[in-house]
């Protein structure tokens, strides 16, 4: 007894294992959670390590190069790129793909941890770091409210934030601007002077007395009391009146005396405005598993929650940006398209099947093949993103495809005058092989997916096990289901034209009719005009090559499609202070918010940058603004004003800004739904530094030039201008002085020291003791700060040191531990790829100098990988079409001659892309990869049923004729419903779209240029084939 015997005589059985998939899919639908796409994680691990007031020089020799070292042995490196800043060192290890992130985590740490001890005293500990889109931030708030500023900010740091970082799934949260409380003591270098006191004298004196120590304890037989020494500040007073020397007895120098202590705001490194208004901002993350749609409905809860407590103080919290807004709209819209995709195909097979009873029984299999992808994503612990989605509103098509072949096939039988039961079962089984094939023709397409190592390796994972295991489940539903259903309500169709419906059903049926009994003739002229319909195929490849030449498809990885929304980063000089750069930052924002197709600007002045590959570290010359445009129609129409790309408005904005600001650097790059970063990213390294930034320099001049790169920058540039204080060591130990204290006395001077505290109803503040403001303005300040040597003598720092001009590099960079400079460049206007291929082309004609070696980096190094391993998909999955069909039909040729349906499908595919305009993207490829499975299921049909009538006795080129007509129903109605199907998501619009629109062209050109040459080719290569063969069993008989 066979499957569909079981199905047929014992009902049952297949009735509870439908409904055994049905619950685990109801469970698994309700335990899914949403995401924009998988996590798709690139192994990459990030060292930072902050050694605070350290020149890029001392941070790469000190710090840099000996993480580096430790770091040599670490397993599953690719390269590693060091980056020394000012103040903080980066170090950033590419692994290969597959590499286990977590266990080379720990092993990198294990290395720092041995060699903690030769890194400098001052640097905070190193933090590691993975690079995911999970890093970052999910949401930017802006907060504001009319408490004095700095209680709002430390009202903030201790009672709103952490009740927001208790929340399940929250991670780090970043606070822009801001101004917090501190006790300043500045000191007075004259007073000092007079004194005769050095500025360490005062810093050991306030921290010496500001501490709480415990002393230990006293103890009797029957009790126990600790004793504690209570020496904390807790008024401003309290620091004033610190004894800081007696110079003579009895005429103590107290902190007042030599400096003035006032209650202060901490030196501010940012600044957060939304529309101007000031405000902290403040950039949340979520946890790598956390979903980001859950955590951002709590904090939104929670935000409620904090404004109504502290509704007098009018606390607002304004989310500027989340991120999860477009992951609601991207799913929602691919939901939109899955149902619009099944309405349409239910239209098809109800011209096709002739009656509502016949389109209901084909149509069972879409909603128990998708249950069944449900539970399996379910056990699999995938989400509901934009890639599981996809795949199951492109593959309605293809789920009611076995159903219908089955269907089809029987209701011929019952046509025949066969008993019900008898019909369902010799249908099924004659045509059970071709369900077989083309089902497994479009599973294996997708097996090489599974096994791919490469960056898009976890996106695609999940979209081919939805289709894979939903093809194999409608396969089921093909052998079980539909003939039992047709065993049951099947019945011979004798359509009468008593309604409209009816007679537009058989008028549709007639010239079904008419058209096949067309498409025999014209078979039977093209298997009689070979050489005619062989040169027309070759002068459509021809054509297609002649268009791809032409250039109009792009390349590029992923596209970002326009959201409306773009960062603009404004870079001013090196020297520029926070507060310049704050002031004209404000003045750019409000321009901006002046063009009526603004929606909304955040801006971050001097905070750390928010995107991808972003080093965490802010900078005074910087600001950045994330910048909403309007795009909702009635936006638009409330202000007036058409819709217009982001891309013309970026370039018009930034024009416009360039004329009134020279100066300033400005850069911008869209905002999609997936974060990147610069999407060309060249790193150039070699021994000889000066020959690799000569290099650098070179091929940014020539990137400038190309077409469609944008804001091309180096990543080593000239540095902040800075004092160097150099020692004469001979004069300075005469002295009585070393190194170390004197750069202790400098850095207090300039930097400020902030070990002591002040406690205020149980808040710490912190207090900072350095030179007064007018004593820290230039040179000439540096050179007469007095430093007073252990004989208490005053020395300037003049007597023993020479002070020169100079500029610090911002930057030093390293690869594999050579000299290294990074060359980026945004894309603006043309797809990344093809701006990449211009840079490839003309290093193709001039290449670097020897000893120079480059990397791509970014979108193009992902670019490459991921095209180059899809590339080999394309050509496994050729091979095991072809093998799987060896298998099933047991001969070598006629699986051959099945796959001449694939190279006329690309003719198609790239026409498509062609007339709507989209590039060549990981998305298209992925639908060519598709497009394998579908077009070779019609050839398998013709060719399956030829090789039955052979063996029914027939001639061949009868047999040919013969099955290209009764099997054109299944190929017309199995490709239209395909195309039809598809035709929501091609034209789509909206989040996401762009990703959408190229897949379903690619597969609707693909479809129909296969449809319309298959069925002539196909048929005329086996006629060719059985002819050879004929020609040869002659000779061999003669």
């Amino acid at each position: 007894m066979n499957i569909t015997e079981i199905s047929i005589k014992r009902p049952s059985l297949i009735i509870v294992l439908f409904s055994v998939f049905a619950l685990l899919g109801i469970i698994g639908y309700k335990n899914l959670s949403y995401e924009l796409m998988p996590d798709f994680n690139q192994p990459v691990v990030v060292i930072r390590t902050v050694y605070p007031g350290a020149e890029p020089n001392e941070v790469e020799t000190s710090v840099s190069r000996k993480i580096e070292d430790a770091l040599s042995n670490l397993e599953g490196v690719d390269y590693l790129v060091t980056k020394s800043l000012p103040n903080a060192s980066i170090i950033i290890a590419n692994l290969k793909y597959g590499t286990d992130l977590d266990k080379t985590m720990q092993d990198a740490q294990r290395y720092i941890d041995n060699i903690r001890k030769d890194l400098p005293k001052d640097i905070l500990s190193p933090v590691m770091s993975k690079v995911s889109p999970n890093d970052l931030p999910i949401m930017s708030v802006s907060a504001t409210s009319n408490l004095k500023p700095t209680d709002f900010y430390q009202k903030m740091k201790d009672d709103y934030l952490p009740q927001i970082q208790q929340l399940k799934g929250v991670a780090e949260i970043t606070i822009l601007g801001g101004e917090e409380r501190e006790i300043q003591i500045k000191v007075d270098k004259e007073k000092l002077k007079l004194y005769k006191l050095s500025l360490y004298q005062v810093v050991e004196a306030v921290n010496r007395s500001g501490i709480d120590l415990p002393a230990g304890k006293l103890q009797t037989e029957t009790e126990n009391n600790s004793v504690r020494l209570v020496g904390k500040f807790n008024t401003i007073n309290d620091i004033q009146n610190v004894q800081v020397a007696m110079p003579f007895p009895n005429s103590p120098v107290y902190v007042k005396d030599v400096a003035e202590v006032v209650d202060g705001i901490k030196e501010i490194t940012s600044y957060s405005r939304y529309n101007s208004k000031n405000g902290i901002g403040l950039m949340i993350k979520k946890q790598g598993d956390a979903n980001a749609v859950d955590v951002s409905k709590l904090i939104r809860e929670k935000f409620q929650t904090i404004e109504k407590q502290n509704a007098n103080a009018a606390i607002k919290f304004v989310v500027t940006d989340d991120s999860t807004d477009n992951t609601i709209a991207a799913v929602n819209s691919v939901v939109f398209d899955l149902i619009l995709a099944v309405i349409l195909v239910s239209l098809v097979m109800l011209l096709f099947l002739r009656s509502f009873r016949n389109a209901l029984i084909v149509l069972v299999a879409i909603p128990t093949s998708l249950i069944t992808a449900f539970a399996v994503m379910w056990l699999l612990g995938y989400t509901l993103n934009l890639m599981t989605l996809l795949a199951m509103s492109l593959i309605i098509g293809i789920l009611v495809d076995d159903a219908t072949v089955v269907l089809e096939n029987i209701q011929r039988h019952l046509d025949m005058g066969k008993e019900k039961r008898t019909a369902a079962m010799d249908g099924r089984m004659e045509i059970g092989f071709s369900a077989l094939s083309i089902t497994l023709v479009d599973v294996v397409v997708f097996l090489p997916i599974l096994f791919l190592q490469v960056f898009v390796a976890d996106m695609l994972k999940q979209f081919s096990v939805v289709v894979i295991t939903s093809t194999l489940t409608s396969l089921l539903v093909g052998f079980t289901l539909t003939p039992w259903l047709a065993s049951r309500i099947g019945k011979k169709e004798d359509l009468q034209p008593t309604n409209f419906f009816n007679r537009f059903l058989l008028w549709f049926e007639h010239q079904l009719d008419k058209f096949i009994s067309w498409y025999g003739k014209t078979l039977n002229w093209v298997l009689n005009h070979k050489l005619i319909f062989t040169a027309f195929v070759l002068l459509l490849f021809v054509g297609t090559a002649v268009m791809m030449k032409q250039g109009i498809i792009g390349k590029e990885l992923i596209s970002t499609g326009d959201q409306g929304k773009f960062r603009l980063a404004l870079e001013f000089d090196k020297s520029t202070s926070i507060q310049q750069n704050n002031l004209v930052s404000e003045k750019i924002e409000n321009y901006i918010l002046k063009q009526p197709e603004v929606s909304t600007v955040f801006s971050n002045v001097g905070g750390p940058s928010t995107g991808i590959g972003s080093l965490g570290v802010g900078s005074a010359n910087k600001s950045e603004f994330t910048v909403q445009l309007r795009i909702k129609n009635d936006e638009l129409r409330n202000a007036g004003i058409k819709k217009i790309p982001t891309e013309q408005f970026m370039r018009k904005l930034r024009d416009d800004l360039q004329k009134e600001y020279s100066g300033i650097n400005f850069s911008m790059i869209a905002l999609g739904l997936i974060p990147r970063s610069a999407p060309i990213e060249i790193t150039l390294s070699g021994s000889d530094l000066n020959q690799v930034m000569q290099t650098g320099n070179d091929l940014k001049s020539v990137i400038e030039k190309i077409p469609g790169a944008d804001n091309v920058r180096l990543s080593v540039e000239a540095g902040s201008p800075e004092f160097k204080v150099i020692p004469d060591k001979d004069k300075m130990q005469r002295l009585g002085l070393n190194t170390a204290y004197v750069g202790m006395n400098l850095r207090t001077a300039f930097s400020g020291n902030d070990d002591a505290s002040l406690t205020e109803k149980g808040t710490e503040y912190p207090v900072r003791i350095w030179l007064d403001k007018f004593s820290r303005k230039n040179e000439d300040d540096v050179k007469q700060l007095n430093i007073v040597n252990p004989m208490g003598v005053p020395i300037e720092i003049a007597q023993f040191a020479t002070i020169e001009r100079d500029n610090s590099p911002s930057l030093l960079e390293r690869k594999d531990r050579q000299p290294a400079v990074t060359l980026t460049s945004d894309a603006l206007g043309r797809p990344s790829g093809t701006v990449a291929d211009d840079v490839v082309a003309y290093l193709k004609n001039n290449p670097l100098p020897d000893g120079i070696s480059m990397t791509w980096g970014s979108d193009i190094k992902r670019q490459n990988d991921s095209f180059g391993a899809l590339g080999s998909v394309l050509l496994i999955s050729f091979l095991l079409i072809y093998l799987i069909m060896v298998a099933l039909y047991d001969s070598y040729i006629y699986p051959f001659v099945a796959l001449f349906a694939i190279p006329v499908a690309a003719i198609g595919a790239f026409l498509a892309l062609n007339l709507s305009l989209s590039n060549l993207s990981l998305f298209a490829l992925l639908g060519l990869i598709m497009l394998m499975g579908l077009v070779t299921k019609n050839s398998i049909l013709i060719v399956d049923f030829t090789n039955q009538l052979k063996a029914e006795g027939k001639h061949y080129k009868e047999a040919l004729i013969t099955a290209g007509k009764e099997r054109m129903r299944p190929i017309l109605m199995t490709t239209l419903s395909m195309a039809i199907g598809m035709l929501p998501i091609a034209l789509a619009s909206g989040t996401a779209a762009e990703w959408k629109n190229g897949l379903a062209w690619v597969i609707i050109g693909g479809l129909i240029s296969s449809l319309a040459l298959t069925v002539y080719l196909v048929p005329m290569v086996y006629y060719v084939v059985d002819k050879s063969k004929e020609k040869f069993s002659n000779k061999k008989s003669i």
